[in-house]
């Protein structure tokens, strides 16, 4: 669901952006968040818990609670609520803990 005209803020979503969630095409709008755009298209799980593994998704949408990571274009743990869609994004959910070190850093 999209509101695409708001009584007070007018038309917002006027251009729509293809981002692709699991390798599967949705339509978004530009100017929309990663994590609007997903409950749009009915996508809510964006991700496991580390400790109990229990599914994750929208909770505070201010990027306070780092409940809406998710992998986009390849970084991991990225807050979904806070990045805005871009035309070709590739989103997957966190279900594990990221690579924080690699042979890049000399490890």
């Amino acid at each position: 669901m999209h509101i695409k005209h708001h009584p007070v803020l007018g038309k917002k979503l006027q251009n729509p952006v293809t981002i692709y969630f699991n390798d599967q095409p949705y339509t978004a709008y530009e100017q929309q968040t990663v994590a609007a755009a997903l409950m749009a298209n009915d996508i809510k799980r964006l991700g496991s818990s580390r400790n109990l593994v229990q599914p994750r998704g929208l909770f505070c949408t201010r990027g306070r609670c780092c409940s809406c990571y998710a992998t986009v274009n390849g970084e991991n743990h990225v807050r979904t609520c806070m990045t805005r869609v871009e035309d070709g994004m590739k989103i997957y959910p966190n279900d594990e803990d990221p690579e924080v070190r690699g042979e890049s850093c000399g490890d």
